[in-house]
C-alpha cells in the first residue's frame, strides 16, 4: 500500500492522525506504517456505541456427559476417536498468542519454564501430552499454533531451537492471529509509537478468521481435515486430540464439544456451560449471579456446577456456517499505553480506551448444538494465570507432580 492509498483509507475511518509522524521516520518505519495501516480492519470502530447487548436470554441447564458415563463407554468412544486420527480428519489449534508477563517474563507465556529438577517448559509440557495421542494413534495430528504480532518470531525460533520437542515439524504451522486497533473512547486510534499503531489480538474467537486469512483452512478441508481440537497454551495437564473425547463427540452427533470440570466453589472463576434461549451458551463467572450460583436440578445438585476449560472440539462444517454470519464484537475498556500530542509515551493508571475482541464463548452459542464433556480436574485442569496462589505456576507443579509427570 502507497502512502495515498494509506491516507485514503484512514481518511475514510478518521483516522488520517495516524500519519502524523511519517515525514519524521526512516524508509523502512514508512514502509512497516503503511503495511499496517493495510492490515488494520479499522470497521470495529464502528462498534462504538452499539456494544454487544449486556442482557442475556433465557438461561437454563445443558446437561453435561459426566465422567460415569465417559467410562461405562470409555472403549467405544476412544475408537471411534483414533478412528478418526488415523484418518486424517482431526487437527489441533493451540492458542498461543500470549506473553508471561504476569509471571514476571518478557518472553511467550509457552516458553515459560516449569520445571523445578529439569527445564520443562510449558510448550514442552502440551506436546508431551499430545506424543501420548501420537503413540496410541500412530499418527502425528496437524498442529496449527497461533501466535501473535508481539510473540511469533519468539515462539517460531524458540520451536525449531528446541527441535519442535519431538513432535513431527512437517505437521507444525504457525499463523499469526489477526489484530484490531486500540482507540481513545472517542474512536480515535491511539499510535504505540511514531510508526507504529496501538493494536491488540481480537480475541480467542479470532483464530478461526486468522486461519482463513492464511489460506489454512482451505488446505485443511483438501487434506480432509473435518474436526479442530483447540486449547489454551496455560493449561499443562489437559488432554489434546483426546481420543475418547474426540469420539463421544461424534458419536453424540454435536456441532462441538467442550471439555468441562465440577466446579471446586459455587463461585469458582471459570465460565459455566448452560443453554441461552435453548441453544449451547457460556456465561462468565463475573456474570453469574446467585440465582444461578445457588439454583438446583430435580436432584438437588447445582444446576450450573460445570466450568469450561478452553479446550473445544468444533465441526469445520459448522465453522463455516457461522462465519457466514458476523460473530458479535465486544468492546472493552482497557488501559492502553500511548503516544501523547507531544510524542511522549504515557502509561495510563486507569482504562482510558476500547480494544476489540470477538470471543470463543459467541462461536459456542451460534453452534445448534454442544456436548460438554467431563474431565477430572485433578488430571486435566491445571491453568497458569499467575505467579503464585490460585491458577498458579505453583499450584501447577503441584497438580502435575500428584499425576506422576516428572518437573
Amino acid at each position: 500500500m502507497g502512502y495515498l492509498a494509506a491516507y485514503d483509507k484512514l481518511l475514510k475511518h478518521g483516522q488520517t492522525h495516524l500519519l502524523r509522524y511519517y515525514d519524521e521516520l526512516h524508509e523502512a518505519e514508512q514502509e512497516q506504517l503503511l503495511k499496517q495501516i493495510d492490515g488494520t480492519d479499522f470497521s470495529v470502530l464502528s462498534s462504538i456505541g452499539n456494544e454487544v447487548s449486556k442482557k442475556r436470554g433465557v438461561i437454563s441447564p445443558l446437561k453435561a456427559m459426566e465422567s460415569r458415563e465417559v467410562y461405562a463407554q470409555l472403549e467405544e468412544f476412544a475408537a471411534i476417536g483414533i478412528d478418526a486420527i488415523r484418518k486424517g480428519r482431526v487437527a489441533l489449534v493451540m492458542l498461543a498468542g500470549g506473553m508471561g508477563t504476569r509471571l514476571g517474563s518478557a518472553h511467550p507465556k509457552g516458553m515459560y519454564d516449569i520445571g523445578i529438577n529439569r527445564s520443562v517448559y510449558i510448550f514442552a509440557r502440551l506436546v508431551e501430552n499430545i506424543l501420548e495421542v501420537v503413540e496410541l494413534t500412530g499418527v502425528f495430528p496437524p498442529l496449527y499454533i497461533m501466535t501473535s504480532e508481539k510473540n511469533h518470531t519468539a515462539t517460531t525460533t524458540f520451536w525449531e531451537e528446541q527441535d519442535y520437542f519431538g513432535y513431527d515439524k512437517e505437521q507444525v504451522t504457525f499463523f499469526t492471529q489477526d489484530m484490531a486497533p486500540a482507540s481513545d473512547y472517542e474512536g480515535k486510534v491511539y499510535l504505540e509509537s511514531k510508526g507504529v499503531i496501538s493494536t491488540s489480538p481480537n480475541g480467542n474467537a479470532g483464530w478461526y478468521s486468522s486461519m482463513i486469512k492464511w489460506g489454512l483452512t482451505a488446505a485443511a478441508k483438501a487434506k480432509g481435515i473435518e474436526w479442530f481440537n483447540i486449547f489454551a497454551v496455560d493449561n499443562v495437564l489437559q488432554r489434546i486430540g483426546d481420543p475418547a473425547f474426540i469420539g463421544a463427540t461424534i458419536y453424540a452427533n454435536t456441532d462441538a464439544g467442550a471439555k468441562v470440570v465440577k466446579k471446586n466453589a459455587r463461585d469458582e472463576k471459570v465460565g459455566i456451560i448452560c443453554l441461552e434461549d435453548g441453544r449451547p451458551s457460556i456465561v462468565e463467572y463475573y456474570d453469574m449471579t446467585d440465582e444461578l450460583m445457588d439454583a438446583v436440578d430435580d436432584k438437588g445438585k447445582p444446576a450450573y456446577n460445570y466450568g469450561v476449560i478452553l479446550n473445544y472440539l468444533f465441526r469445520m462444517e459448522s465453522l463455516d456456517a457461522i462465519m457466514a454470519r458476523k460473530l458479535p464484537l465486544h468492546v472493552v475498556e482497557k488501559k492502553i499505553d500511548y503516544l501523547d500530542a507531544n510524542g511522549v509515551t504515557v502509561k495510563p493508571d486507569a482504562p482510558n480506551g476500547y480494544k476489540f475482541e470477538r470471543l470463543v464463548l459467541d462461536m459456542i452459542h451460534e453452534m445448534d448444538s454442544c456436548l460438554p464433556f467431563e474431565v477430572y480436574r485433578e488430571w486435566e485442569f491445571a491453568p497458569i494465570k499467575n505467579l503464585t496462589g490460585v491458577d498458579s505456576v505453583e499450584s501447577a507443579r503441584e497438580l502435575c507432580l500428584a499425576c506422576g509427570i516428572d518437573l
